[in-house]
């Protein structure tokens, strides 16, 4: 769609014809009729010394000045409606993906799949329902590491989470650090709503930073944690002996993801299946509403250099013509004398 920013400039097209208007009757003038600019003095039909412009040179002479009045109130291409990325959130996923992640205590349609795969399911649907927030990936196990920086390309992050594998980060549990390098990413953000979803199925046994101590610092930089604990209560094992019931999460600190949950305002949940796991995800999606409101603009590209470029043109190609029409006219003056002095010496 093209549209004018000032299109009440359009009026000053009308300027020739009241200099028109109002320019004396006299034939001949010896300076400029028209203030606007030394090349309008034409306008009217004359030259400054009294000679007539041809037709064709007026005509576009008054084109030219169309076009930069055109330019003037600057002609605009408007592009198609563009919805702008609106978060509400910046929302860290932190995931443990150490040795205990690959207990295969979880059922997708019958048959058992190990917990980071589990996670990897539900959290692929959660983050294509986030569209809007900004979201980022961590990774830790014996250290924590950025898989993915906050970010609103959410098929780069899910893709950077299937790329993840068990024990990538080492072999323990850095709890603490992993919440205290979410709290150093989210902190470097202006936005005020600032979320960590952190997974894991044990205790802390690594790390330089406590998990307490690392609450204390989310909760100062106003980081709210969800935390989830995963894992069955129970299932069956079996060996050479025989079959026997045992507790895959008898590792995990459910009171440490509680306390944690609560000094920073959030909520704990525990995970014992794959649905309960689509359950959590779904109510933190309530809890931290995306707003769907978001702002709208339309691209804008400037095309005043076009008519401004052709009025430029026509100026130029009239001044270079009438430039050479002066330089012959002597030449003729001076071909037509020596043909009167040859008439007159017969």
């Amino acid at each position: 769609m093209l549209s004018l920013a000032y299109p009440w400039l359009l009026l000053l097209i009308l300027v020739p014809l009241l200099l028109q208007w109002k320019k004396p009757a006299a034939h001949t003038v010896d300076a400029p009729v028209f203030p606007v600019g030394h090349w309008l003095s034409d306008l009217p039909g004359v030259t400054r010394q009294g000679n007539g412009v041809p037709r064709w040179q007026t005509l576009l002479l008054l084109l030219a000045w169309c076009l930069l009045v055109l330019a003037l109130a600057r002609p605009q291409h408007v592009g198609e409606q563009v919805q702008m990325p609106v978060s509400g959130r910046d929302l860290m996923l932190v995931v443990d993906i150490s040795p205990s992640m690959e207990e295969q205590d979880m059922i997708l349609q019958g048959r058992s799949i190990n917990r980071l795969q589990a996670v990897k399911k539900v959290l692929n649907e959660f983050i294509a329902r986030r569209e809007g927030d900004r979201l980022g990936l961590i990774l830790f196990g014996t250290e924590p590491y950025v898989q993915a920086p906050l970010t609103f390309d959410l098929q780069t992050l899910e893709t950077l989470l299937q790329e993840s594998g068990i024990g990538m980060a080492g072999r323990a549990t850095a709890i603490g650090d992993a919440v205290g390098l979410a709290t150093k990413r989210l902190r470097e953000r202006p936005q005020q709503q600032r979320v960590v979803v952190l997974l894991t199925d044990g205790a802390n046994t690594a790390g330089e930073i406590s998990p307490d101590k690392a609450t204390e610092i989310a909760a100062a930089a106003s980081v709210r944690l969800y935390t989830i604990g995963i894992g069955a209560d129970s299932m069956v094992r079996r060996g050479l002996l025989g079959s026997r019931r045992v507790n895959p999460s008898r590792d995990l600190d459910e009171n440490l993801l509680t306390r944690m949950a609560q000094q920073t305002g959030g909520e704990y949940f525990r995970a014992r299946s794959l649905p309960e796991l689509e359950l959590i995800y779904e109510t933190i999606n309530q809890l931290e509403p995306i707003e769907l409101d978001g702002k709208t603009y339309r691209p804008i590209t400037d095309l005043f250099f076009w008519p401004a470029g052709i009025a430029v043109a026509l100026w130029l190609s009239i001044f270079m013509f009438r430039h050479l029409a002066s330089t012959l006219t002597p030449v003729r003056h001076s071909t037509n004398s020596k043909s009167a002095d040859h008439r007159g010496e017969a």
